[in-house]
């Protein structure tokens, strides 16, 4: 089929039912679901091979050994899509519940505008909390040049996020992806394990001139940190800021590190001091640490060919954005007062 939902899985039995009886009421069929699991021990097993048999010519499993995590199962699941002829991956959090024309809009969206030529890598729904559906959860994710990724929208209404525009990143939670254009970007980098992959990836898709938009009519409703069990932890602090050091230094040229090296460092002491008071302290340090050590492994982005003024308007868009991070978290903290 044209698109493949890929669902990667780990011990989540219990959210797989709101998941599959969303897509069951899809407005196409046309596509077909795989699940990758990374080796569950709670029962998602039988509980997945009851929906295959259901439907054995639409949905299908890999079983990993062991969890590999996020990135590798999303890879392993593009290559199938890719393999099998498929034109679109559309990548799915098992703790979602998407609105019955989902898949129907992002393809169509996506068809639109590679029918008018455009190159577009990704597109980003319209995510929305599953606990408060009057908020949102994620309108596309945005990079400043403090270094931070941030969500678009988060907690704010979502009446006020209807419109259609580029982003910077796709949240991966919930995003079609052209596979034609993940041949000229590759896969996502198996070295992040979770968190900020998506980000990364999007940032070669930048580098490399591609858009990337917000697909406002694509609807999910997201539990949020469903697998890693919340918010915070030790495990998701320090692996999100090793992997915080992985995307600058992969994706900044030598000449842009330098130019930028303040503002990246007033964000990690920023970063820093907010973990500390959060109890995190120690473990955004281990990550940092890990990944100043372990960035020379990394491989970074092809620099060869990117015009100059895709830098110049790479660094402007980063630039206006810490203006923008800024009113987003302003906007929340007169919610919560």
């Amino acid at each position: 089929m044209k698109t493949v939902v890929i669902i990667p899985n780990y011990n989540g039995k219990h959210f797989l039912e709101k998941c599959m009886q969303a897509l069951e009421r899809q407005s196409t069929k046309d596509f077909s679901i795989l699940f990758v699991d990374n080796a569950s021990s709670d029962g998602s097993i039988p509980v997945i091979k009851e929906y295959i048999e259901k439907e054995p010519e639409r949905i299908f499993l890999l079983e990993n050994k062991e969890n590999y995590g996020f990135a590798k199962a999303v890879n392993q699941g593009i290559l199938y899509a890719k393999e099998h002829g498929a034109d679109y991956a559309l990548l799915l959090n098992n703790d979602t519940e998407v609105d019955p024309r989902f898949v129907e809009n992002l393809v169509r969206f996506m068809a639109e505008k590679e029918a008018k030529g455009e190159k577009v890598f990704a597109l980003s729904s319209k995510m929305i909390k599953m606990h408060d559906e009057r908020l949102m959860d994620d309108a596309g994710d945005e990079l400043c040049l403090l270094g931070f990724p941030f969500q678009r929208g988060l907690e704010d209404r979502v009446e006020n996020w209807n419109k259609t525009e580029k982003v910077f990143s796709a949240c991966a939670g919930a995003a079609l992806y052209s596979i034609s254009a993940l041949d000229k970007t590759g896969l996502f980098d198996e070295k992040h394990f979770a968190y900020l992959e998506d980000v990364d990836i999007s940032f070669r898709a930048q580098l490399y001139g591609y858009s990337i938009y917000y697909c406002p009519s694509a609807i999910c409703k997201h539990v949020g940190s469903g697998t890693s069990g919340g918010k915070y932890s030790d495990f998701k602090v320090e692996l999100s800021a090793r992997n915080s050091i992985f995307l600058l230094y992969k994706n900044f040229p030598f000449l842009l590190k330098i130019v930028n090296f303040l503002p990246f460092l007033l964000g990690f002491l920023i970063k820093a001091l907010y973990f500390q008071k959060k109890g995190y302290g120690k473990a955004y340090r281990r990550g940092i640490m890990r990944g100043l050590k372990e960035r020379k492994g990394m491989k970074k982005a092809d620099f060869r060919g990117i015009p100059f003024t895709r830098y110049i308007a790479l660094e402007w868009r980063l630039l206006k954005n810490c203006f923008v991070y800024l009113s987003e978290r302003n906007r929340r903290r007169q919610v919560r007062v």
